[in-house]
């Protein structure tokens, strides 16, 4: 069955506009709660936010979708993403929902579900619930003294504050340390900057004011110039930019140069392989990641293994192989001792402890790598499949004969955003850009055609 609703991280699109409305998200509600009511008790269910406006919106039409089901919704406001699966698990509840449209600017919106053990749903459960979305469920609404109660939660902030501290090593303090915080005006904006200064550091909090309308503007992991530009203003000794739902980080070390997850995962699966602390010898990444992150992992005896674009098909490759660090170029690190998700914050924590363990300066902890040069471009489309089309896909088996097995291409799909996008990476970087630019005029014209 082909997905209607779903992408690869959820339910997502313009707020307002179809699939990403009151009438939409009130069925996704409904239908959850179907698939999800598994028995005769008070079933819960728990739904964090981002800061986006329509965040209320969609917010109101779940309650009343699930409430309708006889299920029983805790608000938990705006929280990060990690931090709902995490509370999904502690409060026993039967679905966790995130409402965020995570990099995205604020028009954008987006619907994540967890399962009761704190892991997004598979591709079998949200076609089930894609099934049940567009059908009649009269039948299965509740009788009215049994209709759902909604509840705000005011503890879950606290909550979350200790269990991030409580990832970090016993008695290490960040007593020091100069740190730059950019909450890209998202859902961590009011748990972030304490956590670290919790800790000890002296904290220099940006993008901790939302409006509504600010988040991830000119801010967070997916715009760190002002980050950058911040930590050489106050000379911290590292910045850290989370997103707008916080489950990924990007750092920018002492000498504002950005640090991106490839080297990130480096640096932890180097610390924690030398602390005997993987499960396996090795971690997951994704298609996306650097080649030359496969080389270093290599020199240290350990395997690079690739899954598909998206933190939950890392998460799931994870689970099936036994390992227990991984994540995503883009700055998603999953680490399943702690949490069952990309959680930004605690990365950073984890980057932070090795800092201090190897007391050198975050320049030189987190160039583990020299990355092959890589080029990402992404091409907009309005409708049809330009990947299907016969002259693009001989264009990119004439480029992957070119590179031969000193460079790779990945062209997809996004699955959030109607683009293609074209990666390439290889040790010849002239070659690499005739070959993606080849690609890239190719898809354009089957694109326009």
């Amino acid at each position: 069955m082909s997905r209607k609703y779903f992408g690869t991280d959820g339910i997502r699109g313009t707020a307002n506009i179809w699939p990403m409305t009151a009438e939409v998200a009130l069925k996704v509600g409904m239908a959850a709660g179907v698939v999800f009511r598994r028995g005769k008790y008070r079933h819960r269910v728990v739904i964090g936010k981002d800061t986006r406006l329509s965040g209320y919106m969609i917010e109101n039409a779940l309650v009343a979708g699930f409430t309708a089901m006889g299920m029983d919704v805790f608000l938990l406001g705006p929280t990060p993403t990690p931090a709902v699966a995490m509370l999904t698990r502690s409060m026993r509840a039967d679905i966790g929902v995130m409402i965020s449209a995570s990099h995205n600017p604020f028009e954008d919106n987006g619907i994540k579900f967890f399962g009761p053990d704190g892991f997004k749903l598979s591709d079998e459960v949200e076609l089930q619930i894609e099934r049940l979305i567009d059908s009649d469920m009269s039948l299965n609404l509740s009788e009215p003294g049994v209709v759902g109660r909604a509840t705000r939660v005011a503890s879950t902030r606290d909550r979350y504050i200790e269990f991030a501290k409580h990832t970090l090593p016993r008695n290490l303090s960040l007593n020091g340390m100069r740190v730059v915080i950019d909450c890209a005006n998202g859902a961590a904006y009011n748990v972030a900057p304490e956590i670290l200064w919790e800790l000890g550091a002296e904290v220099f909090p940006m993008g901790v004011d939302p409006n509504g309308l600010n988040i991830n503007k000119d801010c967070g992991s997916t715009s760190p110039e002002a980050l950058a530009q911040k930590v050489h203003e106050v000379r911290a000794d590292i910045g850290i930019a989370l997103d707008g739902d916080a489950d990924r980080v990007i750092i920018v070390d002492e000498k504002s140069k950005v640090v991106d997850g490839d080297q990130l995962m480096a640096v932890i699966a180097e610390s924690w392989n030398e602390e005997g602390r993987l499960s396996a010898p090795g971690i997951v990444a994704t298609v996306m990641s650097n080649l030359g992150l496969d080389r270093y992992l290599q020199t240290l005896g350990l395997t690079l293994v690739r899954a598909k674009v998206g933190d939950r098909y890392v998460v799931e490759r994870m689970r099936e192989i036994g390992f227990n660090v991984g994540g995503e170029q883009s700055g998603h690190i999953v680490m399943s001792d702690f949490g069952t998700t990309g959680d930004g914050l605690v990365a950073a924590l984890q980057i932070l402890a090795c800092v201090k363990k190897m007391d050198k300066p975050v320049s030189e902890v987190c160039n583990r790598f020299v990355p092959v040069p890589q080029i990402l471009i992404n091409v907009r489309y309005k409708g049809g499949e330009p990947l299907n089309d016969e002259s693009v896909q001989a264009v990119i088996k004439a480029g992957e004969k070119k590179l031969g097995k000193q460079g790779r291409l990945v062209i997809r799909a996004s699955g959030t955003e109607p683009l293609i996008r074209v990666m390439g990476e290889a040790d010849d970087e002239k070659l690499l850009h005739k070959v993606v630019d080849s690609i890239v005029s190719a898809v354009k014209a089957a694109a326009s055609s």
